[in-house]
């Protein structure tokens, strides 16, 4: 796991003394549903995004399109200033996971990030950054928020017969699928954005 600190200048504005709180999986990973997590510290995106691009550029190659989920957050903008460009910034609607952030860049291809809400407790959020970012990681970004004990598939009563004929409940694994965080993006000028390498 990777944790950065950071405080870049955004468009010419004071940086904040609050750093991003950011981690990232570890150079070489494995291929996973996430690829690091994001603590903003509020819901707005114009003033939380230009930050987390700024770190990014370098690290990613130049990031051009961002995905939100419609569900996470009240206010979209069209576009963020950052590093020098215009990033744009659009929304998916049931098909993007609503605790993902998706970045798009020319040079790397799509990272996913797990936005972890500005509200959510310190302890609780070094858990789920911790847990983003580790080598095992299989679970979708929602199913990482709301299960804190979860380690592997969700289990669900199916009642069975006895042999006497009685119903009793035995656990059995939940196979559904969780909904893929890749979709297609939608915004004001619809774009495809290249495929995850």
């Amino acid at each position: 796991m990777t944790a950065i600190p950071f405080t870049p200048a955004v468009g010419g504005r004071i940086p904040s003394s609050s750093p991003l709180r950011l981690t990232l999986a570890p150079a070489g990973a494995p291929p996973a549903l996430i690829d690091g997590a994001w603590w903003p510290r509020s819901r707005n995106l114009t003033e939380q995004l230009p930050a987390l691009v700024e770190y990014l550029d370098p690290l990613w190659g130049r990031i051009t399109r961002i995905a939100v989920s419609r569900a996470f957050w009240l206010v979209i903008p069209g576009a963020v200033p950052a590093h020098g460009h215009m990033v744009r910034v659009g929304w998916s609607h049931a098909g993007q996971d609503p605790h993902t952030l998706l970045l798009l860049s020319h040079t790397f291809g799509r990272w996913d990030l797990l936005v972890i809400p500005p509200e959510t407790a310190p302890a609780t959020a070094a858990r789920l950054m911790a847990t983003a970012t580790d080598p095992s990681r299989s679970l979708t970004a929602t199913r990482l928020i709301h299960g804190p004990n979860v380690s592997g598939p969700r289990q669900r009563q199916r009642p069975t017969r006895t042999r006497s004929g009685r119903r009793s409940g035995t656990p059995k694994a939940d196979t559904t699928p969780a909904t893929p965080p890749h979709a297609l993006l939608t915004d004001r000028s619809p774009v495809t954005g290249p495929p995850r390498q």
